[in-house]
């Protein structure tokens, strides 16, 4: 039976975490709390680890670094914290973060807590009892775009957010750090990867501004009001978030994006139901986009194959902590062929010169 991704489930063997540690801080944190801490896992996330925590009637969410972890800076959870801290007054789907402990005797690890958000988060393969028609399909993408375009009206400086990146040079600094984070990770000879590095280097866009960005805003990544799938009741996972072009953000979510037209192999892999009938396509996606924040997107193409290629080195580079022993999660085994594929893709787009 194929586990249900938005429910928590046991923890998985190897990524437990330490009860007795763990409850003496909770309970220090709120005394009045009754009843044994239970803990379970969201089984969804190839990155950070995120849980359940049950306190007595309290409910928290937890946020961890990944077991056998190698880039310390990727999952720095004290600035998860300190990002969500001053963006939830500003942003309403940014959840409430409660605590942040770095204290190493409680799990090791620094790690946060926040609260706990309901809503239905939609995956490439939709729940049994939800059927998504067009018109529906339509408004969700709308929404999904539009509420990003939100997140980057916001303005950081009033948020307290100016000192989280530093915007200027920020598209070049994204492609050689890319690049290079592939180059440490890589594990097999990829020739699209390579073409894919080079074209990027060649084809830089002017710097359109600087916004709060989420850098990973995709489907999974957003929380949908289950009465209502055209709200966003939270946006979830901002590890990579800080202040940088906005389009780099847009071009991180057409990276995600899938349509109907795509590769069979492309399809298999989709990260939510975008290519569902009625679904805006990714051009239509820049059109909504241009419209709602009276930006110019005149380099979709570049921002698309930058998509493509970043969330392949974030594969690639979740593949090498499988392949090199520092984790034995087999939902990492075979990422590698994902790679190929987000290659693939690229390489379909600029040889036909659109998105």
């Amino acid at each position: 039976m194929t586990a249900d991704l938005n429910n928590p489930t046991p923890t998985r063997a190897g990524e437990e975490l330490p009860l007795e540690s763990l409850e003496g801080m909770l309970r220090r944190q709120w005394p009045d709390s009754l009843g044994p801490l239970i803990v379970e896992q969201f089984p969804h996330g190839h990155s950070n680890l995120t849980y359940l925590l049950r306190l007595g009637s309290r409910e928290f969410v937890l946020r961890r670094p990944p077991f056998g972890n190698q880039v310390a800076t990727a999952h720095d959870m004290g600035r998860e914290y300190r990002i969500l801290s001053k963006l939830n007054s500003v942003y309403a789907p940014a959840p409430r973060p409660e605590l942040f402990c770095d204290d190493a005797t409680v799990m090791g690890c620094p790690f946060y807590i926040m609260e706990r958000r309901h809503g239905l988060i939609l995956r490439k393969t939709l729940p049994p009892n939800l059927t998504i028609h067009p018109e529906l399909a339509h408004r969700m993408s709308c929404a999904l775009i539009d509420n990003l375009a939100a997140l980057h009206a916001i303005d950081y400086q009033q948020a307290g957010l100016g000192e989280l990146g530093k915007p200027e040079g920020y598209v070049h600094r994204q492609v050689a750090g890319w690049t290079k984070r592939y180059g440490q990770a890589q594990t097999a000879e990829v020739p699209a990867m390579d073409r894919l590095a080079r074209w990027l280097a060649e084809n830089l866009p002017p710097e359109m501004g600087a916004t709060v960005i989420h850098n990973d805003y995709k489907y999974d990544n957003v929380m949908l009001d289950a009465a209502d799938l055209t709200k966003v009741v939270a946006v979830l996972d901002w590890e990579m978030a800080t202040i940088g072009d906005p389009l780099m953000d847009l071009g991180t979510s057409l990276g995600y994006w899938v349509e109907a037209g795509d590769p069979v192999a492309l399809q298999h892999v989709a990260f939510g139901p975008t290519a569902l009938p009625g679904s805006l396509t990714r051009r239509q996606l820049v059109d909504r986009y241009q419209e709602k924040t009276g930006r110019s997107v005149d380099h979709a193409l570049f921002y698309l194959c930058f998509g493509l290629f970043k969330l392949a080195v974030i594969v690639q580079q979740i593949y090498a902590r499988f392949a090199r022993g520092h984790t034995t999660d087999s939902r990492f085994a075979h990422l590698d062929k994902l790679v190929l594929i987000l290659g693939s893709q690229a390489d379909h787009a600029l040889e036909s010169g659109s998105i």
